[in-house]
């Protein structure tokens, strides 16, 4: 195998076990413990966005009366905005990020608690190992 060969395979082998980790937070007051907790798991960095529900930003159009009924469902939850946190982690970084945000958060089935999930990376540009 030539250098360049070698190159190329042991660049697709590195990067062909990479997730995308993406917690949509509801209880954003805990956010700064989720961060801090992901440090000492050891990951190094992330994106942190403002996020709405979509059924929050349906209930304030008024012109949809179909959604009447999910205001009065909706009217005692608070209005605050969500977090959507990505992380770009190695495979072998994500069950301990899982761990480190459940520690802080703890069932994420529990109601307004958030979601959590991974998407598979097919290509990446722009970041380094």
């Amino acid at each position: 195998m030539n250098i360049r060969a070698y190159i190329i395979w042991t660049h697709s082998k590195e990067w062909r076990a990479i997730k995308l980790l993406v917690l949509i937070l509801k209880k954003v007051q805990r956010m700064d413990d989720i961060i801090k907790q992901l440090a000492e798991a050891g990951v190094k960095g992330g994106t942190i966005l403002d996020g709405t529900g979509m059924a929050k930003s349906l209930v304030n159009m008024e012109e949809l009366p179909i959604f009447d009924m999910l205001k009065a469902l909706l009217a005692d939850e608070e209005k605050e905005a969500c977090k959507v946190m990505l992380f770009v982690l190695k495979q072998d970084q994500v069950q301990d990020a899982k761990t480190a945000i459940k520690e802080v958060i703890g069932d994420l089935t529990a109601p307004n608690t958030g979601i959590m999930f991974t998407v598979p990376i097919d290509d990446i540009e722009g970041l380094r190992g």
